[in-house]
């Protein structure tokens, strides 16, 4: 290869872990993805588990093969940035995987020592969590989510024997990777803000740890925290003195390669996507957007589940939306992160359950084409029998609420649950295809619920820019302009949006972390984010006028689903008692 500057970045999903090497103009040379496993309890849906070892393992061959595959030498790789999904990794104080499934060798040394973002084990422990009404509350959209690390320390505490329990060093998963890799643990911004109760100005709050029953912590001056003193690393800073021994040799790199500070999975599908330039009509945007404009873009990262990032130059505090969280990517910033739980997981789960499912397999199969375009099919023939002008008008009379695994944000619910409305006695692929759309609009809806909640409180979001892999379903993509009437960019590869940020943090740590004060930092990394993200592609809004009247009354729908669901419950509690 021309190029003698290579940087790896490192995407460790809810089932995969993906590395990818890019050049210094952000190309991507090669890109390698293994799986990785999740345990699941038969007995307790709450519970997923993943292994830190097996992680590490995963790391390890991706690197090793994008190497071997793009032939490049180790001593070319000048910088090395991790991403992750928000999960609790646990260890010994000496970085042992120590165990985090109840039972009798909860604490001990053992493989499934990682609490998954989506476990829900620690209801109870929010719970406790959400009725102290600390300041800290107030970082998190007024309620802390079990979703969050604070509440499954809780519970570990709760459910480990003491002594084990002090023993213990508890990570977000991407603090954790760093740590693994250069055997420093100093802890990132994102991190310990965004999920571990370390608040602007003040940062841990003793009072609060006390309260809730983790008083050791505040005793042991926050060591199995990290975070000591105060002292975080903002987005790409280097951590340590880079690679280890150690590590270098397991990774196949270079002894002391700089590693930057990482970033929780989404915050990279921020930083690889919201610098774009887009093509309209393939006509590139001749404007360079600079870092003021980052305001007005919302960074959707759309997977498993989705993610809606927003930054601005103030505080705006938003209940039911986590956050403001203060310098998670820049210094001097402040980040909003709505969500929602289950998106794409939403979608598989449609159709995988549905009794016509095997037969679209089949379907797919005969006719050599993904089930999303059978279905597509399927829906423009049913439209053109029914005489409707619009997929909207088809299922206008079906509804589907999609909080089937509760609500993040703007209600921060955990107890929402799904429901669907206008159901048919039918069975077959029309009636799966239907669903399906019905789905699709149901994601978007609640995209749109979101923006609205976020611009009524102070922010200014006037386009959306995606990333992950629903990105890829247009259909999906259309809804999401025509919804929530503004523009959306796709990023250039939707699988690189993510790992090109993680690639963009390990550059930074290279250049040095952008030494100076805050605007300094600012400038610099948007410089190379700027550089190094790829145009993306323009969808604007093309609703007709009757589609857009439709798309109205099924959010007034969307938000009165919500209404009946809370009293409801209400009324089946005060009945049930």
């Amino acid at each position: 290869m021309s190029s003698s500057e290579y940087y790896i970045g490192v995407d460790v999903g809810t089932g995969s872990v993906r590395a990818s090497l890019l050049s210094k103009d952000g190309a991507v040379v090669a890109s390698s993805t293994q799986d990785t496993q999740t345990w699941r309890d038969d007995h307790d849906h709450r519970i997923f588990e993943q292994s830190t070892t097996d992680i590490w393992s995963a790391i390890s061959k991706t690197i090793r093969t994008c190497l071997a595959d793009a032939k490049i030498a180790a001593e070319s790789v000048k910088g090395v940035g991790f991403d992750a999904t928000c999960s609790l990794a646990v260890t010994d104080l000496a970085g042992e995987p120590v165990i985090v499934t109840k039972g009798n060798d909860i604490g001990l040394h053992g493989e499934r020592n990682i609490i998954l973002w989506a476990d829900h084990r620690a209801e109870k422990e929010a719970d406790l969590i959400n009725s102290t009404g600390s300041v800290v509350l107030d970082y998190v959209g007024g309620r802390m989510s079990l979703e969050m690390e604070v509440p499954k320390i809780s519970w570990l505490k709760n459910n480990m024997p003491p002594k084990r329990f002090s023993q213990c060093q508890f990570f977000d998963l991407p603090d954790f990777l760093t740590y693994r890799a250069t055997k420093d643990s100093t802890r990132s911004c994102c991190s310990v803000t965004c999920k571990c109760s370390f608040v602007p100005k003040t940062g841990w709050h003793a009072d609060f740890f006390k309260q809730i029953g983790l008083g050791q912590l505040v005793v042991n001056e926050y060591v199995q925290m990290g975070a000591e003193n105060g002292k975080v690393l903002t987005a790409g800073m280097p951590v340590g003195t880079g690679l280890s021994k150690q590590a270098a040799e397991e990774l196949g790199l270079v002894e002391g390669t700089p590693v930057g500070s990482a970033l929780i999975d989404a915050y990279t599908g921020w930083l690889g996507t919201v610098a774009a330039r887009y093509k309209k009509d393939g006509v590139l945007q001749d404007d360079i957007p600079d870092l003021q404009e980052s305001q007005h873009r919302l960074a959707v990262i759309a997977g498993t589940s989705t993610c809606h990032i927003v930054q601005s130059p103030n505080s705006i505090f938003v209940e039911g939306v986590w956050g403001p969280y203060k310098d998670p990517v820049f210094r001097g910033w402040w980040m909003n992160e709505g969500g929602q739980s289950s998106t794409g997981q939403l979608i598989d789960f449609v159709l995988t359950t549905h009794p016509a499912y095997s037969k679209l397999e089949e379907l797919a199969k005969e006719k050599q084409k993904n089930e999303h375009e059978i279905l597509e099919d399927i829906l423009e023939q049913l439209r053109i029998e029914d005489c409707a002008s619009s997929r909207t008008e088809l299922t206008k009379d079906l509804h589907i609420y999609p909080d089937f695994h509760g609500n993040r944000s703007p209600i921060a619910d955990p107890r929402m649950r799904g429901s669907i409305t206008g159901l048919e006695l039918s069975s077959g692929l029309p009636d799966l295809a239907k669903k399906y759309s019905a789905a699709l609009e149901s994601i978007a809806l609640q995209t749109r619920h979101i923006i609205a909640v976020l611009n009524s409180r102070g922010h200014s979001i006037s386009s959306i820019y995606m990333s992950g892999g629903q990105s890829r379903n247009l259909t999906l993509m259309q809804l999401f302009a025509d919804v929530c009437d503004m523009p959306v960019v796709l990023p250039q590869d939707h699988a690189a949006a993510v790992v090109r940020g993680a690639a963009i943090l390990g550059r930074f740590a290279a250049e040095g972390g952008g030494k100076g004060d805050q605007v300094d930092q600012a400038k610099a990394l948007w410089s190379v984010m700027v550089e190094m993200t790829p145009p993306g592609t323009l969808i604007v809004p093309s609703a007709s006028a009757k589609d857009r009247k439709l798309l109205n009354a099924k959010f007034k729908i969307f938000m009165e689903t919500i209404d009946i669901q809370r009293r409801w419950r209400v009324e089946m509690e005060e009945a049930a008692r």
